[in-house]
């Protein structure tokens, strides 16, 4: 292997956080041990190995194809990897991919201490996500590394390029759209901002046929297509609204809550109990298999206040007040809560 090559394999495994990094590295130590017990497979396991280091080294390069850079025309930022999924395959159909590239704000800004203008609050964020939400931030450092990526990406946006953020009517993306105008405060480039689901919503919805998303990541890619189609500068931000959306995000950080609500156009804290009583009468209407002692997988439960909730909160927020009502005695669980699939919980008896 020359130098070269190893750069390459160098910038591929420094752009993993260690959350990412750690799957790969117990997946080769795996079939490594799988060659050295048994003969006859290591062809089996070199060729698998093979693959894993083609979508390791196509995983950078489909980063790296979607940064910023200097002959782009449009940068899109979108909060939620979902919706940024949809986005980049939009673009692709649009034949965009070449000019238009996607920065993406991967936070659920709804949930969580939201401290992240410095290095002690994004600590702050990170130890509550690994204490309370299964899947969480296990290192700072991988959250840290995550942040200042995005740092990093925002910094390459040439300034001829047209900016637009994507949101829509939940806490999540509300909050988004505020810490990107923070973030992009010192960028003399203009702004646009689009409401993805209401724009959908206008161009397909009918009086008889429609759909209300909660949030962009549940739009198809095909009806994104038209929505980027109509892009204009009728949607461009003044001065005022970006002082007023980075002052907003101001008083949104400096807030102690763990959890936020859009309500009445505007970002509301409430407790981190507010769907605590939510959560228990979706658990009395529902009706637990027969045989089953009245306990109902988790997993159902938390579906179903997904279904019918209003807000767009995530399934790991409700996931972790099933828990704390299991802690408060309120819930009786069976199984393990190492997560939703794998325990049942009914009223406490």
């Amino acid at each position: 292997m020359n130098l070269k090559d190893f750069l390459v394999i160098k910038r591929a495994t420094d752009s993993l956080g260690e959350g990412e990094l750690k799957p790969y590295l117990q997946f080769m130590l795996a079939k490594i041990k799988l060659m050295k017990q048994q003969e006859g497979t290591s062809e089996t396991v070199a060729h698998e190995l093979i693959e894993l280091y083609d979508e390791l080294m196509s995983l950078q390069e489909r980063r790296i194809f979607w940064s910023p850079v200097p002959t782009c025309t449009h940068v899109h930022i979108v909060i939620g990897e979902s919706f940024a999924g949809s986005m980049k395959q939009a673009l692709r159909g649009l034949g965009f991919e070449e000019t238009h590239k996607v920065i993406t704000l991967k936070d659920n800004y709804a949930i969580g201490p939201l401290g992240l203008n410095s290095a002690e609050g994004r600590m702050e964020r990170r130890n509550w996500f690994s204490n309370n939400i299964i899947g969480g931030f296990e290192e700072y450092d991988e959250f840290e590394n995550e942040y200042n990526e995005t740092l990093v990406k925002l910094d390459l946006i040439p300034e001829g390029a047209e900016i637009v953020v994507w949101t829509s009517s939940n806490a999540c993306e509300q909050i988004g759209l505020r810490h990107a105008v923070h973030l992009l405060r010192s960028k003399p480039n203009a702004i646009s901002l689009y409401d993805a689901c209401a724009v959908c919503e206008e161009l397909y919805n009918l009086p008889d046929a429609f759909i209300h998303y909660r949030c962009s990541g549940e739009i198809p890619s095909e009806k994104l297509r038209e929505a980027i189609s109509r892009l204009d500068d009728k949607k461009r931000l003044d001065s005022a609204d970006t002082a007023r959306l980075e002052e907003e995000w101001k008083v949104i950080t400096e807030q102690s809550g763990t959890l936020r609500i859009w309500s009445e156009q505007a970002v509301l804290e409430v407790p981190a109990d507010y769907y605590d009583d939510y959560l228990l009468e979706k658990l009395d209407d529902l009706k637990p298999p027969a045989g089953n002692q009245g306990f109902l997988k988790s997993a159902r439960l938390i579906g179903e206040a997904i279904g019918y909730c209003e807000q767009y909160i995530g399934d790991a927020y409700f996931e972790y007040r099933l828990r704390e009502l299991i802690y408060k005695g309120v819930l009786e669980i069976k199984g393990v809560p190492a997560g939703m699939r794998f325990y049942s919980i009914r009223r406490k008896q």
